[in-house]
């Protein structure tokens, strides 16, 4: 039962693919007529140079697709890139107790859109932009990929 749901799973994924290679074939031949896709989306950051690129197809990339960046600015650290084109970004910030005068540690961790034009890696620290809700969980997306302060280990 287990071999036949993994087939499954990679028959969708192909099936997947071959549809998103048949967007990007369609994709250059609009090339070849000197049309660009891709926007500045404002903020004061640049436009990455793969979404300029445009090596692949992404409609909910900021940069490429129909997403508008408006709302929260966040920065944190990547913690799972497991899933396809989807990553886990733990925010970090401290929350003031006023009977004990004292900040204790809080965590959240936000689900974020990851468009192809990034190379994410755990441990990285990215700046996160919110955006409509793209699924039942995911309302932020990758706006830029920060150097990695600690690059000796992960950083509990």
């Amino acid at each position: 039962f287990f071999f036949i749901q993994l087939k499954m799973e990679t028959s969708i994924k192909k099936n997947f693919q071959l549809k998103e290679n048949e967007l990007f074939k369609k994709i250059v031949k609009g090339e070849l007529k000197k049309r660009k896709n891709f926007r500045n989306i404002g903020l004061g950051l640049k436009t990455p140079s793969e979404a300029i690129k445009k090596n692949y197809t992404d409609k909910k990339c900021p940069f490429t697709g129909n997403i508008s960046i408006r709302g929260r600015i966040i920065r944190g650290r990547v913690v799972s890139t497991k899933m396809n084109r989807t990553i886990i970004v733990r925010r970090d910030y401290l929350h003031w107790i006023a009977k004990y005068k004292r900040f204790e540690k809080r965590h959240k961790n936000i689900p974020c859109h990851c468009s192809p034009c990034f190379r994410v890696q755990e441990g990285d620290f990215v700046t996160i932009g919110q955006c409509r809700p793209i699924s039942k969980t995911i309302r932020f997306n990758v706006l830029r990929l920060d150097k990695n302060i600690y690059k000796t280990g992960e950083r509990k």
